[in-house]
């Protein structure tokens, strides 16, 4: 099995591509060890030290490691337990539950405005923060105001303002003129 690595906008996040499928649908984010229960592959990733973040994509893993330790002492470890995990037959995911969908908020009036704005994010912004090893969900709409969850390499990348300011709020403003501002949500 080779696995290919790439950097990502964030220096603390790698991408890793097994070239096998991680995920058949969806994305999964385990931002600590103790919500990765559900997740051999997870599991198996934050045993390495200096793990501080595992996501899983459609055909990619992303993991964020600890500030002071270097990925040369942590990416082969990383490597390892991908292999391992692809050779035991086990699941990335035993059960991938409902993520964050009761967190999800907007005003019954804004339907036509939210169902816009969640097919842009999925056609235009999704795709492409999905090659730096990352994701974006749609978690509320309140007076113009949509409110998003950046996951895997975006979570806590320093350039993730500029992408959520200059990008993607624009891109709504462009298309959906009730949208005024865009924010992230933890």
């Amino acid at each position: 099995m080779f696995i290919q690595t790439e950097t990502t906008p964030n220096p603390a996040t790698l991408k890793f591509l097994p070239g096998q499928p991680v995920l058949v649908d969806g994305t999964a984010d385990y931002p600590t060890p103790q919500v990765a229960e559900n997740s051999p592959l997870a599991m198996r990733i934050y045993r390495v030290p200096g793990v501080s973040g595992v996501f899983l994509g459609s055909d990619f893993v992303t993991v964020t490691k600890e500030d002071a330790a270097p990925w040369d002492h942590i990416k082969p470890g990383v490597l390892g337990a991908i292999m391992e995990h692809y050779q035991s037959g086990e699941p990335a995911v035993v059960t991938l539950g409902d993520e964050a969908v009761a967190n999800v908020s907007h005003d019954p009036e804004d339907d036509q405005i939210v169902v816009q704005i969640k097919e842009l994010l999925d056609t235009r912004v999704r795709p492409a923060v999905a090659q730096d090893g990352g994701d974006i969900t749609f978690h509320g709409f309140d007076r113009g105001i949509v409110y998003l969850h950046m996951k895997g390499a975006c979570s806590g990348c320093p350039s993730s303002t500029l992408t959520l300011k200059m990008g993607i709020e624009n891109l709504l403003r462009h298309y959906i003129p009730e949208v005024l501002e865009v924010r992230p949500v933890a």
